[in-house]
This record gives C-alpha cells, structure tokens and sequence, in this order.
C-alpha cells in the first residue's frame, strides 16, 4: 500500500503541469509532451533477491501496482501481459507490462516491470552471503513509470475543452463560484459558500472558494472547465433565496439543482460517481477496440480502419514480428497475462502454426 501512496502523492501533483501546457510548447518542441521529451521524471526501483521465485514474484507484485494505480486512480483500464522477446528489456529474462488504449485508437505502455535474474548480478559482480556462508549473485527486478502517465491522463480522458482528472488525482476537486452584485448580496453568499467550503474539506475534499472579482463567472466556468476539476458548484442570490445550489460535473457536463442541505454528503458521493464513470467510459471504449483477427487482409483493414488492439495469432519467430512491424507500423503491445486470446490457431502472416493470439497495435 506505501507504494500506492507514494504512486498518489506523486501523479496527483503532476496534472499541475498540465494545466501548463501553453507554457510547455514555448520551450519544448517535439509534438508528444509528457511521452517522449527530453528528460523523464521517473518513479523507478530495483530489488535484489536470493531466489529466482523471490524475485519473480516481487516483480509481479509491482506490476500489480501500477496495474492497480492506473486503474483504481488515473481510472485508466490496462492489459497486463509479457513483453515479446525483440521488445523486453534489454538484459531482461521477463519484460512484465501493462497496456493502455488512448481515445486516437493508438496503444501506450503505461508501466513496466523486470524480471531481471541474475544478468546484471554477474555483470556488475553483485553477490550476497548465503546462510552457509556462500557468496552467489542476486536475483535482480527493476519497475518504473514516468511522467508517460500523465501524457495517458490527458489522451484517455480529455476533450476539446481541456482537461477531464479523475477526482482521485485531482489537486483541485470542487470549485466554488459565486455570482453577485454588489457587496450585500456578496456578504450573504460569502457566508453560505464558506460553511459549505468548510464542510467538504472536514470530509477530506479539495475545494476551493473563488471570490477573486479579477475575473468575471463565466470566464472562471471556462478556466476550471479548462483545467480538468470534476465539480464545479454555483450559487448565486437567487440559490441562496431558494436553498439550493448548481453543481456542475465536468465529465458529462451535465448540471443538477440541488438542495444545500446535505450538499457536502452529495458532493462526496459525485465524487466518486465522477470516477466509476470515467473508468467505465474508458473500459467500454477500449472493450469495444479488441478485436480478433483471423487473416492477414483483416489485421491490416483492422488496423487503418478500427485501430485499437487487435488479437491475432503469431508464429513466436522474432523474423515475423519484425515483417509485420515493417509492414504495417504495429508491434506486439504484449503476451496476455490471463486467458485473452488463449487459443491454437494459425499466424496471419506466415500460416504456420500458434499456439495462442497476442496484442497487436499501433502505439505511442
């Protein structure tokens, strides 16, 4: 669990960077921000084990965690599988991953983990002291994710007004604004936004009251909009007379009237409404872009026309991986971890026989 807190804490700051961007373009050229700039910001980590089984199962365990945090949080779905041989790691024995879809149809790999053996033991000589006092090389993981995550964030899940955050990883969770004239009527909504204000952040929620009157309303339902916060709540004179309040979520772009009285408790739930249907949006369209392959004419219409993954069958020769990839620009996103495409077939390229489809895609 400490290493999904430190996942949260970490990615949580980073759509601040985001909401940058027009600063970023200034100084950073290359068309894909946030996947491949010139410097990454990594969460990484190395483990050295006594056992092939200790260390195996350590970096299963971290790729459960990312896999665990891309979903749970950036509400991102990911396909864990095994990287093929031309695509692990170099030095690795396992390149373990997890597969993400972004809206354009194109694949990311959004984490990885390896399983390393005892390569880079013997290479860099790393030994420990058995318990009969023996010297033998560790057995070596290696996992990490990158500011790649964000870059997933943003393609999974925005539109053409700007950002859409998961309230999980959202700095800013609700926005309040007011709308007034003159101080009197400010007076008495200052006081009724402020015990709401109150309210959600003793509920653990990141809110925020803006009052500033450097900006008019409609530019700060721009600017928030912009910026990705999954509530906005408006209240006005009007609202205040009748007890109610407008809130406003960002994914649907839908607007409620609702009463003020229990409005934290309410807030607090579409909080978490506002995650489950992200998840569920993004599952659904990526559920809806797997699909089989069963001839070579089909993967290549799939991939120019559909794109997305697309399961088909594969010979296990790097030789073939390598012509399809020339050929066609898709790559083997990765081996399925569980039983999708578990199934003997024959490869769409060469015809010669397979023991099981693999995730074909385009990708980042």
């Amino acid at each position: 669990m400490e290493y999904i807190q430190g996942l949260i804490q970490s990615y949580r700051d980073l759509p601040l960077l985001v909401n940058q961007w027009a600063n970023v373009v200034r100084w950073e050229m290359r068309t894909r921000l946030f996947l491949r700039t010139a410097e990454f910001l990594w969460q990484e980590g190395h483990t050295a084990h006594a056992t092939q089984e200790e260390a195996e199962i350590e970096a299963k365990k971290m790729l459960d965690v990312y896999a665990e945090f891309v979903e749970e949080f950036m509400a991102v779905p990911v396909i864990k599988g095994v990287k093929s041989e031309s695509e692990r790691f170099a030095g690795a024995v396992d390149t373990y991953c997890i597969e993400a879809l972004m809206q354009d149809g194109k694949a990311l790999q959004a984490g990885t983990s390896h399983f390393l053996g005892q390569n880079f033991a013997k290479a860099f000589d790393v030994k420990f002291l058995t318990k009969e006092n023996q010297q033998e090389y560790v057995w070596a993981t290696s996992w990490g994710v990158s500011t790649r995550l964000v870059g997933a964030l943003v393609m999974a899940h925005s539109d053409d007004e700007g950002l859409i955050l998961p309230p999980k990883i959202a700095p800013l969770q609700v926005a309040i604004v007011p709308i007034y004239k003159g101080e009197e009527q400010k007076a008495l909504i200052d006081a009724k936004a402020n015990e709401i204000l109150a309210n959600l952040k003793n509920m653990g929620i990141r809110a925020k009251y803006d009052d500033s009157d450097n900006n008019r309303p409609g530019w700060k339902f721009a600017e928030y909009e912009l910026k990705g916060v999954p509530v906005r709540v408006t209240l006005g004179a009007r609202d205040l007379a009748n007890n109610q309040i407008e809130v406003a979520r960002r994914d649907t772009k839908t607007k409620e009237t609702i009463s003020t009285d229990g409005i934290s408790q309410y807030i607090d739930g579409l909080l978490l409404d506002i995650q489950n249907n992200m998840f569920k949006k993004a599952k659904t369209y990526r559920d809806e872009h797997i699909t089989k392959a069963n001839s070579w004419d089909e993967f290549v219409q799939l991939l120019d026309e559909k794109g997305g993954f697309i399961l088909a069958h594969w010979d296990g020769t790097a030789e073939t991986e390598n012509d399809i990839k020339e050929k066609t620009k898709a790559t083997i996103r990765c081996i399925p971890i569980d039983d999708m495409g578990l199934e003997e077939g024959v490869c769409i390229l060469t015809g010669k026989p397979s023991k099981r489809r693999v995730l074909f895609a385009r990708a980042y």
